[in-house]
Order: structure tokens, then C-alpha cells, then sequence
């Protein structure tokens, strides 16, 4: 049976090695099959928090460079910009009339976001995210969505909203299944191995960016932290080198037993520049498809225009269920 799988990235800064190995790469993947894509640039999830509109703007058309550049092919999955297709808002209020606050109020993105500053002044958007995510989801009827791990909480309220909503309008919505890839699904922070690298993180050296300059590569991997000791060794009393190991891992495609004991008895010297070697010989050719696309908008737009019609009868048909489902209007 085929699948159909949704996933999407928020344009709020620049895409790092963490969003291609724990996301990109499994939609690179499943486009071998027989399996039907959907791949958004989430926006609307972009300015629950404060986003400069011209920055905006050039930031949802390079992530969608950036997804055709590390492979989506626009022949095999559909691309498009979330704000374009105005049923993931309508849905969403729908899905708010079913949803509740105490849900709400326990997921862990919000908890953490909103204290960052004063809770109180926090968007209702930030609150209501989960509920805008869901909507995403559900919208296109989908079978399968590939996050990161700190997406799964997303993920799984959509399923109860979806079950809460088939409950009590009748089926309407198929329920999602997460898919997450274990051991590449949280890329740690460069710079502080104990949180997630993060493409809104303050500091460059949290990141490796899939447009970072060879030099910068090499730089940042350089200044990268490392554990006690010196034995390049996986653990969990090791979680900077364990970091740098699934990178690696990841890039080459060789067990991270297999790079343990190469490296055995060498240093994090030594490691480190075979790592850059490695990022930097992975990064160079995404990094010169991304420059190429971007440097002819028109026809990003047009990709983006084709995706957008080719999306839209799945969304204004799912809509138009849910509505009739719950009674609203009096001609439909």
C-alpha cells in the first residue's frame, strides 16, 4: 500500500547537518519508493516568534533551495510554502475547537520557548503551534511523518486530535504514523553536546550550516568540545565524541564501531581533521546546488507555484470533510 508522508522545516534561520541527517536525508530516501511526498516550508510556524518580514521572505525560498539541493526532486515529491494553501489555517481552527488547554499547555517546545522570556507575553500562535502542526498533517491525509525526536510530541497530538475529531464527527481523518530514525534523530549542539543543535541557536559554533564555506567547516569542527580524557569511544559518559562519531557515521556511511577503532589510540587532533575532511566533502556539493538554484528565483518560484496547484485538491477536499463533518455553513 502506498504511503503518503508530510514533513516540513520553518524558515527561522539557516538549515544545519542537524536538519539534513534527521530529517532531509529520510525524505531523500523514501522518494525510492512508491510512496507519495509532500514536503512544506512551514512559515506560518515561523512567526509565532518575532520574524523580520524581508528576512522572512528570502528565508522560505532558501529552505526550499536548500530541500532541491540535498535532493528532493520536485518530479518525485511536491514542494510548496505552507502560507500559500490557506486551509492549514482554516483546519487549524477547526482542530482549536477540539483540541484543549491542558494539552496544550504540557508540550515541552512550549514550556521551553516561553520561558525564555516571561511566559505571560509569550504568542497565542506558540501556544497553539501543535494545534497548526497537526493541521499540516491531517490536511493531506497523511500515513507517515518523518521528524526529529523533539518533533514526536507534535506528532502524536495530531494522532489524538485526529482519533478525538473521528470520534465525534465520524471518519474524517487518517491517523499519522511517526517515523523517526533512532540513532540520527537528535544531532547534539557543537558547542554544548548536551542540547540540540539548533538552527536559531545565538552562537555559529553551535552549527555546522549546509551553506557553511569549507574554512568554516574546518573552523567550527576545530572548536568543537570535547569529552575528558582522549579515547575516541562512544558512551554516554562521552556525549561530545559520541556526537562527532554519529556525524561521521552518518557522512561516510562506516559503523561507529568500525570508526572507533581506527581511531584508536589517536587524537581528538587527528579525528577532528578527518572529520572536517569528511563534512567538508559532503557539504561542498550540496552547498554549490544551493547557490545555483538560488541564483535563478524565478524558476524556484515556479517549482514552488506546481507544488502549491498540486496540493490543493488534497486540501480543499480534506477541508470541506471536516467542515461538513462538524456542520459549519449552510451550502456545503
Amino acid at each position: 500500500m502506498s504511503k503518503r508522508i508530510f514533513s516540513g522545516i520553518q524558515p527561522s534561520g539557516v538549515l544545519h547537518i542537524g536538519n539534513y541527517l534527521g530529517a532531509i536525508k529520510q525524505w531523500v530516501a523514501m522518494q525510492d519508493s512508491n510512496n507519495q511526498l509532500i514536503f512544506c516550508v512551514v512559515d506560518l510556524h515561523a512567526i509565532t516568534v518575532p520574524q523580520k518580514p524581508e528576512e522572512l521572505k528570502e528565508k522560505i525560498l532558501s529552505v526550499a533551495a536548500m530541500y532541491i539541493a540535498c535532493g528532493i526532486d520536485p518530479k518525485k515529491s511536491k514542494i510548496f510554502v505552507q502560507s500559500m494553501r490557506p486551509e492549514h489555517a482554516e483546519l487549524t481552527w477547526i482542530l482549536n475547537c477540539v483540541a484543549k488547554m491542558g494539552e496544550l499547555s504540557r508540550m515541552t517546545q512550549f514550556k521551553e520557548k516561553s520561558q525564555k522570556g516571561i511566559a505571560e507575553n509569550a504568542s497565542v500562535g506558540l501556544f497553539d503551534y501543535p494545534v497548526l502542526m497537526a493541521a499540516d498533517i491531517l490536511l493531506y491525509q497523511s500515513t507517515h511523518v518523518p521528524v526529529g525526536n523533539d518533533q514526536k510530541q507534535h506528532v502524536e497530538i495530531a494522532r489524538d486530535l485526529a482519533i478525538r475529531f473521528n470520534n465525534q464527527f465520524g471518519q474524517v481523518f487518517t491517523v499519522p504514523e511517526v517515523v523517526i530514525k533512532a540513532e540520527v534523530a537528535r544531532i547534539m549542539a557543537l558547542d554544548e553536546p548536551s542540547k540540540k543543535m539548533s538552527k536559531s541557536a545565538a552562537s555559529i559554533y553551535n552549527y555546522i550550516a549546509l551553506t557553511d564555506s569549507d574554512e568554516d567547516i574546518k573552523n567550527k569542527i576545530k572548536k568543537a568540545v570535547t569529552d575528558s580524557g582522549s579515547e575516541i569511544k562512544a558512551g554516554e559518559d562521552k556525549p561530545a565524541i559520541s556526537n562527532l562519531l554519529a556525524i561521521m557515521s552518518e557522512l561516510n556511511g562506516r559503523s561507529i564501531t568500525d570508526l572507533e577503532a581506527e581511531f584508536k589510540g589517536k587524537s581528538y587532533g587527528e579525528f577532528k581533521d578527518e572529520l572536517a575532511r569528511v563534512v567538508v566533502n559532503f557539504i561542498a556539493p550540496i552547498r554549490q546546488r544551493y547557490n545555483s538554484i538560488m541564483a535563478d528565483k524565478d524558476a524556484l518560484i515556479e517549482i514552488l507555484d506546481q507544488g502549491n496547484r498540486d496540493v490543493s485538491e488534497i486540501a480543499k477536499d480534506t477541508l470541506l470533510k471536516a467542515k461538513k463533518a462538524v456542520g459549519l455553513g449552510y451550502n456545503i
